[in-house]
């Protein structure tokens, strides 16, 4: 398969602000990406370079190997996009604006637009303009969609929906990922990536400070473990073990989190009787965390790892 989004060094400044740096990163056909960052971290700026919306500083950006400026037309052919401020005619009725947006693409089957939009249980004869944030949102979706493109990039596409249809939202991304396309998309949401995503880039203050696959990350995150021995504690032992933390013993149970693999603990626990254990994984929210309470993003590095 190959690379359908790739960016090489790409960097953007607004002035004296900062808006990305150096980006390196690749996103293959078929897979699920995750950019996950708070607002102002770059998401909708490395978006808005993808599509030629806005012009790089330095460095370039290629979408199906072809450069999106020159080949603004044919690529945008071929893209589902949802801006994080999706805005559309607000006097038109729903059914009519989403026709007419099909319609400057050549047409899209009048079924698929009604099935998605049953799915997403939008009125197809409102008026945009009486519309909700959230329903809004998913005139958006369904504009996205509707096409079936071979690259989706969405910017924070679940904003403003309820639980029941951010559901509905990630069994589309399932269903595109099943039919072979290829999905990009912003959030600061980590469950509903974490729900979707092959892998996970992590932007902090415009540079990608983490990018693997959430197993991966998860693997050198901090697990948080709680034991009950039948006998003493061996506390001296516990404080020992590389990379722990957090140790505190209540009577016969101690707790602490642990940043390294467990076979060291798991010998100091062979010399004891164990009771019960209870270990605890990291979810991506914490790991997003753990790398936003790093101080100097400047001095951290995003290492890609294969995903073949």
């Amino acid at each position: 398969m190959g690379d359908v989004i790739r960016l090489e060094k790409l960097s953007k400044t607004y002035g004296s602000r900062r808006g990305l740096v150096d980006l390196d990163l690749t996103v293959t056909e078929g897979e699920v990406f995750g950019y996950l960052g708070p607002n102002g971290a770059g998401k909708s700026t490395t978006i808005r370079l993808l599509l030629d919306l806005i012009r790089p500083t330095s460095g370039r950006a290629r979408l199906f190997d072809r450069d999106p400026r020159e080949h603004a037309v044919g690529l945008h052919h071929r893209i589902g996009y949802l801006a994080g401020d999706f805005v559309v005619n607000p006097r038109q009725r729903v059914g009519e604006c989403l026709t007419f947006l099909a319609d400057l693409r050549g047409g899209v089957p009048k079924t698929r637009i009604t099935d998605l939009a049953a799915r997403l249980d939008l009125d197809l004869s409102a008026r945009i303009k009486t519309l909700s944030k959230g329903n809004r949102q998913k005139v958006g979706l369904v504009q996205a969609f509707m096409h079936e493109p071979d690259l989706l990039i969405l910017d924070e596409p679940t904003s403003g929906l309820d639980p029941l249809v951010q559901q509905t939202f990630l069994d589309l991304v399932r269903e595109a990922k099943a039919a072979g396309q290829t999905v990009f998309m912003s959030s600061h949401i980590m469950t509903e990536v974490q729900a979707v995503a092959d892998r996970v880039g992590i932007i902090r203050e415009g540079r990608l400070v983490a990018l693997d696959t959430v197993a991966r990350l998860r693997d050198h995150a901090v697990h948080r473990f709680e034991i009950t021995f039948a006998g003493p504690i061996d506390r001296a032992a516990l404080a020992a073990l590389p990379g722990i933390s957090e140790l505190t013993v209540d009577g016969p149970s101690a707790r602490f989190a642990l940043a390294t693999g467990p076979d060291a603990l798991i010998r100091v626990l062979a010399r004891h009787q164990v009771a019960s254990l209870r270990a605890s994984e990291p979810d991506l929210e914490e790991l997003f965390f753990a790398y936003y309470r790093q101080t100097d993003p400047a001095k951290t590095g995003a290492k890609e790892t294969s995903h073949a």
